[in-house]
C-alpha cells in the first residue's frame, strides 16, 4: 500500500467542523434504503456523529464507526453515545484498506469523504464490497475539489484552494474524489446496474453559515495537519498561511459571500 496521511489530521477546529456532519446532511441519499434492523459500518467515521444518527436510524440493528488511528477521537465518540442514550453502537480502529470483519458482516457500508484520502480507492471499495451481505448496500460521498466555487474573489482562498490540492495529493489522496466514484466502483468489480450514481452540495450562504464556515478554514489553516504538511513541503510559507486565515475572515465578512462544494455519490446494490 502507498504511503499516505490524513490530509486534516485529528486537532480540535478539524474535529469541530467535523461534528457537524448528520446522516441528513452528509447521507441523505442512502437514508431511503435503510431499515430498522440492519447492521452498518461507518468507514472513517471520525467524531462519530454520522455513525451516532444511523445508530438511531437502525434501532433493532446495530452501526459501526471505525478509524485507523486517533484513539482519542474514538472515545470522544465513545462517550456521545452514552451521552445521547444510545446503545446500539461500537467504535473501533481499522484500515479502510484492509478490514478486520469477516465476509458479509452488514447490511450496509458507508464512507463519507473517506476515499479522496486513501491510498488506493479501489482496494478500499473492494473491501467495502467483500464485508457487505448479498442484497446490501455500499455508500460513498466526497467532495471535488475543482468543482468547488466561491464569491468574491479572494486571494486568500485561492491560495488555500491551489494548496489544498498540492497537500491532499503529496499525501497519497485524490482531491477530485467524486467525479471518480463511479469508474472506481466499476474497477472495483461492480458492474453497471448495480450502481446509482448522484450528485449533491453544501452551500454556504447565511451569516450565520458563512461566520462558522469561514473561521472554521481561518483557524484549520494554521493549526491543523494541512498547515504542518504544507509548511514541511515547501507548498507554501508561514506567511503564507497566515494569508490564507485572513482571506477566509475577509471572505466570510462579505455580505455577498457565498461557498458551494460539489459532492459524488455512488449507491451500490451488491
Amino acid at each position: 500500500m502507498a504511503n499516505e496521511q490524513y490530509t486534516h489530521g485529528h486537532h480540535q477546529s478539524v474535529l469541530r467542523s467535523h461534528s457537524s456532519r448528520t446522516a441528513q446532511n452528509s447521507c441523505a441519499y442512502l437514508l431511503p434504503s435503510l431499515k430498522p434492523d440492519m447492521h452498518v459500518l461507518d468507514i472513517g467515521c471520525g467524531p462519530g456523529t454520522i455513525t451516532l444518527d444511523l445508530a438511531k436510524l437502525v434501532p433493532q440493528g446495530h452501526a459501526t464507526g471505525v478509524e485507523p488511528s486517533s484513539e482519542d477521537t474514538l472515545q470522544k465518540a465513545r462517550d456521545d453515545a452514552v451521552q445521547a442514550g444510545v446503545n446500539n453502537i461500537t467504535y473501533a480502529l481499522a484500515d479502510a484498506h484492509a478490514l478486520h470483519f469477516p465476509d458479509a458482516s452488514f447490511d450496509v457500508v458507508h464512507a463519507h469523504q473517506v476515499l479522496q484520502h486513501v491510498a488506493e480507492p479501489i482496494k478500499a471499495l473492494r473491501e467495502m464490497i467483500r464485508v457487505t451481505k448479498q442484497g446490501g448496500f455500499v455508500a460513498v460521498r466526497e467532495t471535488d475539489l475543482d468543482a468547488m466555487t466561491w464569491f468574491p474573489a479572494n486571494d486568500g482562498v485561492k491560495l488555500w484552494h491551489t494548496t489544498h490540492d498540492k497537500v491532499g495529493r503529496s499525501n497519497g489522496g485524490e482531491p477530485n474524489a467524486g467525479r471518480r466514484l463511479l469508474s472506481w466502483a466499476l474497477q472495483a468489480g461492480l458492474k453497471r446496474e448495480q450502481v446509482t450514481a448522484t450528485a449533491s452540495t453544501w452551500c454556504y450562504t447565511t451569516p450565520e453559515e458563512l461566520a462558522w464556515f469561514s473561521e472554521s478554514w481561518a483557524e484549520r489553516v494554521v493549526s491543523s495537519s494541512f498547515a504542518e504538511s504544507a509548511l514541511e513541503r515547501g507548498f507554501v510559507t508561514q506567511e503564507g498561511l497566515y494569508s490564507m486565515s485572513q482571506g477566509w475572515r475577509d471572505w466570510g465578512a462579505q455580505a455577498d459571500a457565498w461557498f458551494t462544494m460539489l459532492h459524488g455519490e455512488i449507491l451500490c446494490k451488491v
